[in-house]
């Protein structure tokens, strides 16, 4: 995918890898999104950075008081999280920026390599239907299955899982998903993390 540049970038040199997850590693909230998007984390190398998706993302996390700035524009722009993790259920920018199901569980060991690096966390944002399901695959589902919708919630182990609409243009655009929807995630994700 780093192949296929946006003339918007110029001649910007795209991460083009695996991207890594980012954040506090004391982290007691992860935020689990789908995948790195082609032109955004792809090209920066850092999750949700780049894009629209992460301009919503990171001005959430700030108003949360999780993010030390409202934007993420570099992997190099000084920008901290506190107390929260992001990563993805699949690492790699997958083709149409759509992962497939085979991808998910093919990444499935790397992320659950990567949760335990994170020792404290207790919360899981998922954004979007396909982070809910890759989380309860990591956690283990209950019978009947939890079925996704914004703000769902459902504990597994010591871990809750918390389900939000995707940040996604065609989320956000269409006023599916609104700022203020985003907020009460987080403000419930801190409020859980906090016991």
């Amino acid at each position: 995918m780093a192949r296929v540049k946006r003339a918007a970038f110029g001649d910007q040199q795209y991460w083009g890898r695996p991207v890594p997850g980012f954040g506090d590693p004391a982290a007691s909230i992860v935020v689990l999104g789908l995948a790195p998007a082609a032109h955004g984390a792809n090209r920066t190398g850092r999750m949700f950075t780049g894009d629209r998706s992460g301009e919503w993302l990171y001005r959430a996390l700030w108003r949360a008081g999780l993010a030390s700035a409202p934007e993420s524009l570099s992997r190099d722009d000084g920008l901290r999280l506190s107390d929260c993790w992001i990563t993805a259920a699949v690492r790699c920018a997958p083709p149409a920026n759509k992962p497939s199901v085979e991808e998910r569980d093919e990444c499935g060991s790397w992320l659950a390599a990567e949760l335990d690096l994170l020792p404290h966390f207790r919360v899981v944002v998922c954004l979007g239907a396909f982070a809910w399901e890759a989380a309860l695959r990591q956690f283990g589902s209950p019978r009947p299955k939890p079925r996704f919708g914004h703000g769902a919630e459902v504990a597994r182990r010591s871990i809750t899982l918390l389900a939000s609409y995707h940040v996604s243009q065609q989320n956000t655009f269409t006023g599916k998903l609104t700022e203020p929807m985003l907020d009460a995630v987080f403000k419930r994700a801190v409020e859980l993390a906090a016991g």
